[in-house]
């Protein structure tokens, strides 16, 4: 298998104590409350959307924070580098629609399948080569028209339930036009306070809504392997993993100047994506801003031990996955919309800057309008045809920008 050996032994204890210091542990915990925070909304929102059941969505966070927890803290120890894993936001957004029309069995067959491939583009090491088939901008255009929903729920919340959600925007943006309030108190978690306040305030929190057992049982699920599943997910979750998310956060740690391992990255993705599949979260990825929070800062060879931290924390986070699944479920709907929502903002601005900055603007323009409309062919949902239709558009009609690609 084309599996990178790391460019040093793993630490020992003693070195990884040596190497943990205030810093890495603060960068740490910043990084894991960003994923516990805006990220969660965005399952609770797809998942309740679904009709899937609040033991259904703890399975999920287990998933998507334990056992992805495990894999972190491996490959921070293993490689010595910021390597955090959890789930693919872009892939939990696309399989929203999915299940309109399909089953939970079917959607988590799909899960497995897409683990599946990418371990086999992973260990055959075509994976870079895979991230290089389809452009860049289609798939934005794409990932595009999937989040558009996200940023028009969090105008509604504003509509809807003023008094809440318009106070933790103005939080958000504030924290995000003044640099050094943001770094003291990153905008979503500022949000997040800001909401949790006013809920208090005004008494919309039920604990009634949130009593029960806090430690987890997650549900085993028999997968169900359908055609139509598999057309209409595998290929877009595979693309949303490989060139969206681990794109992203190859780039983010390739910027501070680590040399991320892409093909046992993929490995990992496609192991674990496998092994998540069965307690019902979606698949595996590298994550980009948690990988960014916690080498923002310190000693290159010692950023491993802010994604140990991590590591940890979404162990025990994914532990007591019921608690504060039903804390949030407790909350107004306005709160879990609006944190989403936020979430998604430079995501979204970052889709539309790659999808209509520069070559292959139309074929992204066709997989934007094509994922929008959300119109289902032959029973496979829009996000698919969105970068079928984009794909030949670029191929007819701007056939220059492949030739200077």
């Amino acid at each position: 298998m084309h599996f990178e050996p790391p460019a040093r032994p793993p630490p020992t204890l003693r070195e990884l104590f040596a190497d943990f210091g205030a810093v890495y542990a603060a960068n740490g915990l910043i990084g894991f409350i960003f994923a516990a925070t805006g990220p969660v909304a965005i399952i609770l929102s797809v998942g309740s959307a679904a009709g899937l059941s609040p033991s259904d969505l703890a399975s999920w966070v287990f998933g998507s924070f334990a056992i992805n927890g495990v894999l972190s803290a491996l490959f921070c120890w293993y490689y010595r580098q910021p390597l955090v894993f959890f789930w693919t936001m872009p892939g939990t957004v696309l399989v929203g629609p999915a299940l309109g029309h399909l089953s939970f069995p079917e959607v988590i067959g799909a899960f497995i399948a897409t683990g599946v491939l990418m371990f086999v583009l992973g260990a055959s090491g075509w994976v870079r080569r895979a991230m290089r088939l389809l452009p860049m901008p289609i798939v934005m255009g794409m990932v595009a028209g999937v989040f558009m929903k996200f940023g028009i729920d969090l105008i509604h919340s504003i509509r809807d339930d003023f008094a809440l959600a318009a106070p933790m925007t103005a939080a958000f943006f504030l924290l995000s036009a003044v640099p050094a309030l943001g770094r003291r108190l990153p905008p979503l978690i500022g949000a997040l306070i800001v909401g949790a306040a006013l809920i208090v305030a005004f008494g919309s929190f039920e604990p009634g809504g949130a009593s029960g057992d806090a430690l987890v049982r997650p549900t085993l699920y028999a997968p169900q392997f359908s055609l139509q599943a598999m057309l209409e997910l595998v290929v877009p979750l595979a693309i949303t993993v490989l060139v969206v998310q681990n794109g992203q956060g190859i780039a983010v740690l390739d910027a501070v100047g680590h040399k991320a391992p892409i093909n046992a990255i993929a490995i990992g993705c496609g192991v674990w994506s496998v092994i998540t599949a069965f307690v019902g979260s979606v698949s595996t990825c590298l994550t980009g801003p948690t990988n960014a929070l916690i080498s923002s800062s310190g000693e290159k060879h010692r950023h491993y031990t802010g994604g140990i931290v991590v590591g940890m924390l979404a162990i025990v986070f994914g532990l007591f996955a019921p608690l504060f699944t039903r804390l949030m479920l407790a909350s107004p709907p306005a709160f879990i919309l609006t944190l989403a929502g936020l979430a998604m903002l430079r995501v979204l601005q970052t889709a539309f800057t790659v999808s209509f900055r520069d070559r292959f603007a139309l074929g992204a323009l066709v997989a934007f309008l094509v994922t929008v409309a959300n119109v289902p062919v032959f029973s496979v949902g829009a996000p698919f045809w969105g970068l079928v239709f984009g794909y030949a558009t670029s191929w007819l009609l701007e056939r220059e920008d492949f030739a200077r690609t």
